[in-house]
């Protein structure tokens, strides 16, 4: 039986005060389960699927305060432009543009910067345009 959920207070973009929220702490410890047998890429999108679900997704998923949602290439399509390792960097130390603020670790001090970038990893991995079919003529 999973154990129960965590609640955790978050600020919602509508609200100056907290909220509850509940998250499955299974999903956090997904990632120290990943299978040895997984290469490094596979064990990291592991990882970056369960920090995504743990933390960026309270932001990422609904896309307030400026964030941008999973799998939107309109929206990740200029902060690509900016070149991955700018990615890592806004999203480990945090960052205030012009659409919104990126706290740093996604407001979750205990991520490690690894965790951090396999979370960008996966949020990017989902969110680059797919492949435009090739028209034969």
């Amino acid at each position: 039986m999973p154990p129960p959920p965590t609640e955790v207070r978050v600020a919602r973009a509508s609200s100056p005060v907290a909220t509850p929220l509940s998250i499955n702490p299974s999903l956090v410890s997904l990632a120290n389960a990943a299978p040895e047998s997984l290469n490094p890429a596979e064990r990291d999108n592991v990882i970056g699927a369960a920090t995504f679900r743990s933390t960026c997704a309270l932001c990422h998923g609904p896309g307030i305060a400026g964030a941008p949602r999973l799998a939107s290439h309109e929206a990740w399509a200029p902060r690509l432009q900016s070149g991955i390792e700018t990615l890592y960097q806004h999203a480990i130390e945090g960052y205030r543009g012009e659409k919104g603020l990126m706290p740093p670790r996604g407001g979750n001090p205990s991520l490690s910067d690894d965790e951090v970038r396999s979370a960008v990893d996966y949020m990017v991995s989902r969110s680059v345009a797919a492949p435009k079919p090739i028209s034969r003529s």
